[in-house]
């Protein structure tokens, strides 16, 4: 298989749990800096010019970052990042889709891309402040979820995977504070080989 990413994407969550499986894949960077996304070798592999995506061992090629990750853990569930029953892959197909969706798509987006939402330049401020309210909004509501626990559904899960880039960004690239309990999350997430080995391979820390 082979993932097409950008480093320091939402890729990150396909790409940990890639290494999470341990299983040979490649990686193909998309270098979003010389917007490769939008070139004709790219689109020809996804036509939405984004990241991530999974070319399977058939030559057909998975988009989207919540059905990336549930193919990938149905496909190895030996990994056991996806937790057996309906209610459990119910609960975490709600979790990819609040994190990538709403706390990436409407949250960070504005942080980082405020020009997409702004009508001058004047503006942007205003933008990037409502991004950085809807991510915190984000991560107030999905705490608790986490709770005591070690991880958002007990057991360490594709969920886990996509909450990492989350936590990641904003303690790496937007600057937000994380509480105690979400600091503590992220070390925990940090600490795991799979991550480590994922950050060093998008030349990350």
């Amino acid at each position: 298989m082979k993932l097409y990413y950008s480093p320091n994407s939402c890729a990150m969550a396909v790409h940990i749990i890639l290494e999470e499986i341990g299983k040979p894949y490649e990686l193909a960077l998309v270098d979003f800096s010389q917007a490769a996304q939008y070139k004709p070798e790219y689109l020809a592999i996804s036509p939405k010019s984004k990241v991530p995506a999974l070319q399977r061992y058939d030559g057909s090629v998975l988009t989207e970052l919540p059905a990336i990750s549930w193919y990938l853990a149905k496909l190895y569930p030996e990994a056991g990042l996806l937790a057996e029953g309906i209610e459990a892959e119910v609960r975490t197909l709600e979790l990819l889709e609040y994190i990538t969706a709403t706390v990436h798509m409407r949250g960070y987006t504005r942080i980082f891309r405020p020009a997409t939402f702004a009508p001058t330049k004047d503006d942007e401020p205003t933008v990037i402040e409502t991004g950085r309210s809807m991510v915190i909004q984000g991560m107030n509501i999905l705490e608790p979820v986490l709770g005591d626990k070690d991880y958002l559904l007990g057991n360490y899960s594709i969920a886990d995977c996509a909450f990492f880039y989350i936590v990641y960004w904003a303690a790496r690239r937007a600057h937000i504070p994380l509480s105690a309990r979400l600091q503590a999350y992220f070390d925990r997430l940090m600490a795991r080989p799979a991550v480590q080995r994922m950050l060093a391979a998008e030349g990350l820390h």
